[in-house]
């Protein structure tokens, strides 16, 4: 008998079928990005940054072609996402992104404490309905993993859009000791390129929130 996945996934795993160059790159190159749960910081440069739901990988590639000191971690359960990420290494002769195609709570499980310097969570979903807002990623169990995983003085950055999840991150974070928030929470964060997210939040006509929070020095 199968064992049943630890956590209830939601949202959706793919879209529209992949052209034929993407099928090419999931079969032939994520393999050699992918992440390892066994030992996830294997060939790991000692600088390491991790994005929680990349989308699309505009900003993750972005981030590694300006820092390529640096190894970044992405983690994305969305198929035809990890393709275009897999395009863009592929455009950009990245080699230093690490990719976790599935639920970004395994990856978070399977880490040692403090090796992140930096984790970005941008424009994740809402889940706006009232009976929905429990599937929400911001929880106190993920940000008990984040703040495990962070570095002393390590950096937690989340974007939204939506004013009720910038109001429910900021509850949630007031009452986890531990990450402070700091910063203009207008200002978008360093080196930023803007999301397809991000672009189709400012067509509609809302406005865009950078919260910072910087985990507490020992």
């Amino acid at each position: 008998m199968m064992t049943p996945p630890k956590f209830q996934f939601y949202g959706r795993r793919k879209g529209k079928p992949l052209r034929r160059h993407h099928v090419d790159l999931m079969e032939n190159l994520l393999p050699k990005f992918s992440v390892d749960i066994a030992a996830p910081l294997a060939n790991s440069k000692d600088r390491c940054w991790l994005e929680i739901g990349f989308g699309g990988g505009e900003h993750l590639a972005h981030q590694a072609a300006l820092n390529p000191h640096v190894t970044i971690i992405g983690a994305e359960p969305y198929l035809n996402g990890v393709a275009k990420l897999l395009s863009e290494i592929e455009a950009r002769a990245l080699n230093n992104v690490r990719i976790h195609y599935g639920d970004a709570r395994v990856l978070l499980e399977a880490l040692p404490p403090e090796c992140f310097e930096r984790i970005y969570l941008l424009y994740p979903d809402p889940w706006p309905k009232a009976r929905q807002n429990k599937r929400r990623f911001v929880n106190p169990e993920n940000l008990a993993h984040i703040h495990r995983v962070l570095k002393p003085d390590g950096q937690f950055w989340f974007a939204s859009d939506i004013d009720d999840y910038v109001l429910w991150t900021r509850e949630h974070m007031a009452a986890f000791v531990g990450l402070e928030e700091h910063g203009d929470s207008t200002q978008p964060f360093e080196n930023w390129t803007r999301t397809r997210y991000e672009a189709k939040a400012v067509r509609e006509g809302r406005g865009q929130n950078y919260l910072r929070y910087q985990k507490a020095t020992k």
